[in-house]
């Protein structure tokens, strides 16, 4: 006899009656009415790493052609590359993970992506709710496990909940400025049966912005004082150019946090400085300041604390002021201000395309592999940044650039870079993805060069191979931990053995080159750029 739906069916002619009657009534999975879901409420990539209680939701997505699906072989690439691809679309991916270990692998990437106020709709598969209690290996405190890095977190209780369920998630993720919600999907509310369904729910506005703060912020611009408008968030070609006319008008400092989320920069867009990472030459830029206004951000603060020096940045006598708060309509306060000041007739200081000259051959640093970058750059670029110590020859060079986007490593966490071009590039299939890649951190979720090969993604990756953890070596006696003996020394240097990324790439389908000279450097370049796919470019640095 055949089974269907837990139903016996005595024939073909009854089997194919009761089909007819579950199709009819939209008899389905909990899990299947969460991706029908997802799917009407314009989320249609799932990144995804699922272990035995996700099968459920695995079939689902095989019976739904709306939804792609993306295999991550390790969560960290998973969740990274959802951050990518929500920094670039704006939407949410959904992801999907194993239990609280999955999801607690996934973690890190899931912290840089809360920092860059990025849009995640994290599904996570637990044990049936009725098997929890029996405290199996696998069991563990999801919820505990999602908070720290979720805006919002939810268990669905029964199949009936699922849908509804995933609704709201979607809106939550969306709601401003972006953040990653977590839906926990018990294995039977997935497996059970339910003809329930829910509609996307409408999308949560920005809060009005204050208009007494703009009355006030404009008042304090007009005047004599030193100012600076400290800006985070997602930072489009728009609000660069509304936010220099500001500054062209007022003569106030426009200065953006060391790490943001995306920026729109290079040609034809108002160029924003950036606030260094170092603490003492951070509080050197704002030495002097008498009101510092704050853009959807908040007070500078140094990355960690040091013995005796500065970690709080806001100068002695310095006023805070808050311009717009991040879940605010920050176009609107910008539009507004640019009116209160009488910007409204001022043109932003827009970068000037230019190409630099092809460096001189000879062996390769980071400002001349910068400098051969910028010169053979592409038009309509996405950059994604881990480039450590070795990046920033990168940053400067290229600023003059054909415009592109440029991601940043918001949180810290480092193993972002590599998944992150990922998700870039699959939210941005047609334009070209420059991975600029530090080799300490890129070895943390080295899996993404597989998910770029298997998904045939427009990625380039250049790794820096100094072969050392350079930036601990620098914060080694920032710290004050003087005379690093040969012990110390080894935790921070990776010669023994070392690493080969070509070997690694190749080994995971990425075509590579390894290069010493500026020539090698840009001959590979070209190579990757002109072949459909990914590469990989491992340059040699001191």
């Amino acid at each position: 006899m055949t089974r269907l739906f837990g139903v016996r069916a005595i024939d073909v002619d009854l089997y194919v009656i009761n089909l007819e009657c579950d199709m009819s009534d939209k008899d389905r999975s909990g899990a299947e009415s969460l991706v029908q879901t997802l799917v009407d409420a314009d989320v249609n990539v799932c990144f995804a790493n699922p272990g035995t209680s996700e099968m459920h939701f695995v079939a689902a997505l095989d019976t739904n052609p709306d939804m792609r699906c993306v295999l991550g072989l390790f969560e960290g690439i998973v969740t990274g590359c959802a951050d990518g691809y929500g920094r670039m679309i704006r939407k949410p991916a959904v992801t999907l993970t194993h239990l609280g270990p999955g999801l607690g692998n996934g973690i890190a990437n899931l912290h840089n992506a809360k920092k860059a106020r990025t849009p995640i709709v994290n599904v996570v598969g637990d044990h049936a709710t009725y098997h929890r209690k029996y405290d199996a290996p696998l069991t563990s405190d999801v919820e505990g496990v999602a908070r720290p890095v979720s805006g919002w977190v939810k268990v669905s209780q029964s199949a009936d909940d699922v849908a509804a369920d995933g609704a709201e998630a979607v809106q939550a993720s969306m709601a401003p400025p972006g953040q990653v919600a977590t839906l926990i999907l018990p294995a039977d509310t997935a497996w059970n049966r339910t003809t329930a369904d829910a509609k996307p729910l409408p999308v949560i506005e920005p809060k009005p912005f204050q208009t007494g703060n703009i009355d006030e912020i404009a008042k304090i611009l007009k005047g004599k004082s030193t100012n600076v408008i400290l800006i985070n968030g997602l930072i489009t070609e728009e609000r660069a150019n509304m936010v220099d006319r500001i500054g062209q008008a007022t003569g106030a400092r426009i200065i953006m946090d060391t790490f943001v989320g995306r920026v729109q920069r290079g040609a034809g867009r108002a160029e924003i400085a950036r606030l260094p990472y170092f603490g003492e030459q951070a509080a050197e830029v704002l030495q002097g300041t008498d009101h510092l206004i704050i853009l959807s951000s908040q007070p500078p603060v140094t990355f960690f604390a040091y013995p005796d020096k500065p970690n709080y940045l806001t100068p002695e006598g310095c006023e805070l002021h808050t311009l717009v708060e991040r879940d605010e309509d920050i176009d609107g306060a910008l539009e507004a201000l640019i009116d209160a000041v009488g910007a409204g007739s001022t043109e932003a200081n827009v970068v000037v395309h230019k190409v630099p000259d092809m460096p001189q051959d000879g062996p390769l640093d980071p400002r001349n592999i910068g400098n051969a970058l910028a010169h053979l750059f592409p038009e309509d670029a996405i950059v994604v940044d881990e480039g450590g110590t070795c990046g920033g020859g990168c940053t400067a060079a290229t600023r003059s650039a054909a415009p592109h986007d440029f991601l940043m490593l918001t949180g810290g966490a480092i193993g972002f870079g590599l998944p992150c071009a990922t998700g870039a590039a699959v939210a941005c299939p047609d334009r070209p993805v420059i991975s600029l890649q530090a080799d300490g951190s890129g070895m943390y979720t080295n899996q993404a060069l597989w998910t770029q090969a298997r998904e045939q993604l427009n990625v380039t990756t250049i790794i820096f191979a100094n072969q050392k953890y350079s930036i601990l070596q620098i914060e080694f006696g920032r710290v004050g931990a003087h005379n690093p003996g040969p012990k110390a020394m080894s935790m921070l240097d990776l010669t023994n053995p070392e690493i080969r990324w070509t070997d690694i790439a190749k080994g995971m389908g990425v075509p590579a080159w390894r290069v010493t000279t500026v020539s090698e450097f840009a001959e590979a370049f070209q190579r990757a750029q002109a072949s459909p796919g990914p590469a990989l470019i491992e340059a040699i640095v001191p």
